[in-house]
């Protein structure tokens, strides 16, 4: 198709044609001619923040809840670079973003311009790929690669920087048919022999673990993941970003690994002597002291990104390939070796294994004294809202309650900053999840230091009929050592944003508040749980420490000779 028209409409009409259904954005600057074709499309709908870091996550959270393609845009100068941590933080979590900004006119670049800023050099390091258009007849062939790119192979942001007089001037808006880029194939069969060897070591695994990371929901690859854990009879962990994608309720997850993980999730990775991991990167919240981490395993590696494999942990089998594909695959050749008389005895590791989960359990009760526990009030929070809503959450000892409490049964309703922990996140991440899927209850959970992040965010909720619901940890003190200044009176800041601000103070109020906050549907509704200002997340393996070193699991060994099987 071909129709005469500008560089602003041009991208519009790209980013109509690409399937983009939603834009986050701020105005400003270089980006505003596309504002009046943008306000003109009846297939987009623009969200506007009051922050381009807001734009940024609530593009990211959109990304996280719909499986989609998140797109943001910000103006040159300080707009641009406003976007450089959610373009961070979705570089890391491997999320799907296009974040388009404006730029001064092409004759100005590299003069020093007032508010010019090298947006394309400064976000290389953190974007899967980027563009400076200055001519427009580029712009739909550029938006058309874009969103491939960041939908393909390892998802990640792609970043498209566009000169205004690139905006301005006429050109023909052609869409092309198919996008063909040289040297950019990413492998998504995987070796058929490599499978096979994977297959082989996992049936004759004695104590088999399934390590499976976010890759695995980026791949929608939950049922996949299901057939082979049911087949095998291998236990399940699922890390910070990958919860949801195995079901909380099933008898084979023990939880999740590393610094803040389970006892039996952190046990049974370092005791195992098979090790499948599967769209999982082997970070050091995961590994602790790397050299010392599960010294007894073989190691599968399977990612759709050759350079994650062997990159942390020697992989003795890599597997290169979309994680969906190599699980079909890997179950095909696991039904194989149990066609030909070979299958694991798990029976032993499982005995262990229960051993742990019984006398380990995670859950809080409420404090005897009545007054309030985050702990608790997060628990409460997972079993009133219910597994189907949508839970947000940012860098910060909330998120680890949330990870560790709040129950999870399916993908894309845990929606969080993990490799970078991002302060700040939780809020507009959950107005991006909100705006994708309006439908489902979401929940962002904040504390303090973080809620003040982008707690302006609110006035564009209200504004734009965003009705999400937000509680808030708070302990007083900005989360900081010393308590002497309070924050201001949370209830009634928000409801100078037109929200419904609620407060809550004792154990025995919890239920009662978060079921109100449930009933209200057409503004956001804030509940300040006024919490212990010591609590700390536990259990937790400190940083640069040997999993080895969790204490809690040590003492939940059984006294095994290791001649005899044992795992100490």
């Amino acid at each position: 198709m071909t129709e005469q028209t500008t560089g602003a409409r041009a991208l519009v009409r790209s980013l109509e044609a690409a399937g983009a259904d939603t834009v986050f954005g701020m105005f400003g600057g270089a980006i505003l001619p596309a504002y009046d074709p943008l306000r003109d499309s009846r297939r987009l709908r623009h969200v506007l923040l009051g922050h381009e870091q807001g734009a940024g996550h609530a593009a990211e959270g959109y990304a996280l809840a719909t499986g989609k393609v998140g797109v943001c845009v910000a103006a040159n100068g300080a707009g641009s670079t406003n976007l450089v941590t959610p373009l961070a933080d979705a570089y890391m979590d491997s999320v799907p973003l296009v974040a388009i900004t404006g730029q001064v006119p092409s004759s100005s670049i590299g003069t020093d311009a007032s508010q010019e800023a090298d947006i394309r050099g400064i976000t290389l390091p953190i974007t899967k790929h980027n563009y400076l258009v200055t001519d427009p007849a580029e712009i739909s062939q550029t938006l058309a690669e874009a969103f491939h790119i960041a939908a393909t192979g390892r998802p990640g942001p792609v970043l498209v920087d566009v000169a205004r007089d690139a905006l301005e001037a006429a050109t023909t808006f052609v869409w092309p048919e198919r996008v063909e880029l040289p040297g950019y194939r990413p492998v998504t069969n995987p070796h058929s022999k490599q499978v096979r060897e994977a297959a082989r070591l996992l049936v004759e695994a004695h104590r088999p673990v399934l390590y499976v990371g976010g890759g695995v929901v980026r791949a929608a690859a939950q049922a996949e993941l299901r057939v082979l854990a049911e087949l095998t009879g291998a236990p399940v962990v699922t890390t910070l970003p990958a919860r949801g994608a195995f079901p909380d309720s099933h008898r084979q997850h023990l939880g999740m690994p590393g610094m803040y993980g389970t006892v039996a999730a952190v046990a049974a990775l370092q005791q195992a002597d098979c090790i499948v991991a599967l769209g999982a990167r082997f970070d050091d919240r995961v590994t602790g002291r790397l050299g010392s981490f599960a010294p007894d395993a073989a190691v599968v590696h399977a990612d759709i990104d050759p350079a994650e494999i062997s990159k942390n942990r020697r992989a003795d089998v890599p597997i290169v390939g979309d994680v969906r594909e190599v699980l079909a695959d890997l179950v095909v050749a696991v039904q194989a070796e149990h066609s030909a008389g070979r299958s694991a005895d798990l029976d032993g590791w499982w005995s262990v294994l229960d051993g742990w989960l019984t006398k380990t359990p995670t859950g809080h009760s409420a404090p005897s004294d009545g007054s309030l526990s985050p702990p608790y009030v997060v628990e409460e929070l997972g079993r009133v809202a219910g597994p189907d809503a949508v839970v947000s959450c940012g860098g910060g000892q909330q998120q680890m309650w949330a990870a560790q409490l709040i129950r999870r049964e399916r993908p894309h309703t845990w929606i969080t900053s993990s490799g970078l922990a991002s302060r700040g996140f939780a809020l507009p991440a959950a107005i991006g999840a909100k705006t994708g899927r309006p439908d489902t209850t979401v929940w962002a959970v904040e504390s303090e230091r973080s809620f003040g992040v982008t707690s302006h965010e609110l006035a564009a909720c209200v504004l734009q009929g965003i009705a999400l619901k937000v509680a808030l940890l708070s302990t007083g003190g900005l989360g900081s050592p010393a308590h002497e200044r309070g924050l201001p009176d949370i209830a009634r800041l928000v409801e100078a944003y037109g929200c419904v601000g609620l407060r809550c103070e004792k154990a025995d109020q919890v239920e009662r508040v978060i079921e109100q906050a449930m009933t209200v549907d057409d503004v956001p509704v804030v509940i300040d749980f006024a919490v212990h200002h010591d609590a700390v997340s536990w259990p937790v393996v400190p940083p640069g420490t040997s999993e080895e070193d969790i204490a809690a699991a040590r003492r939940m060994a059984p006294e095994w000779d290791r001649e005899d099987g044992g795992l100490w």
